[in-house]
Order: C-alpha cells, then structure tokens, then sequence
C-alpha cells in the first residue's frame, strides 16, 4: 500500500464516521400533506424563513461537505494509484 492509500483511508473512515453521525443528528421533515391543510398546520413561520441560520442549516452543509470530501477520497485512491502504476509501467 502506497502513502496515498493510507492517507485516503483514514480520511474516508473519519469523513464515513462523521457523515453517519451527521445523518442520525438531522431532523426528519415532514411534507405538507391534507392533515396539515385540514389542521392548520403550516410551514411559514419565523423559522421556516430563516432556515439559514437553524441548527438544521449548519448539519445540512456540514453533511454535504463531507459528502464531497468522501467522494473526493475515493477517487484519490481508486484513480491515482492505478495512474502511477500504469504509467511507471511503460
């Protein structure tokens, strides 16, 4: 094993473990649905217009920056080994 694949490894475990955790803290939405029209229940409150700001806000961003760094890593360690082995071989 390579350096790089070392290295991609631990970040894709730290970055899977953070993204596991960031999944479980979320809240689940619930759609408006015909119960929420009948009752009244509505969306457009104070929070739903500031929904940058919320607690909800910050673990949606985080998530998909993890997201993109676990995907990223992946590629690093599929794509770059297989480059140098390939170009060292000719």
């Amino acid at each position: 094993m390579s350096i790089i694949e070392i290295v991609g490894g631990i970040v894709l475990l730290i970055a899977c473990t953070l993204l596991i955790i960031l999944g479980l803290m979320q809240d689940s939405k619930q759609d408006q649905n015909m119960t929420s029209a009948i009752t009244g229940g509505s969306y457009d409150s104070h929070f739903s217009k500031n929904e940058g700001n919320t607690k909800e806000a910050r673990l949606k961003k985080w998530t998909t920056f993890f997201c993109v760094v676990f995907f990223l890593a992946t590629l690093v360690i599929v794509i770059v080994p297989a480059w140098f082995n390939g170009s060292s071989a000719g």
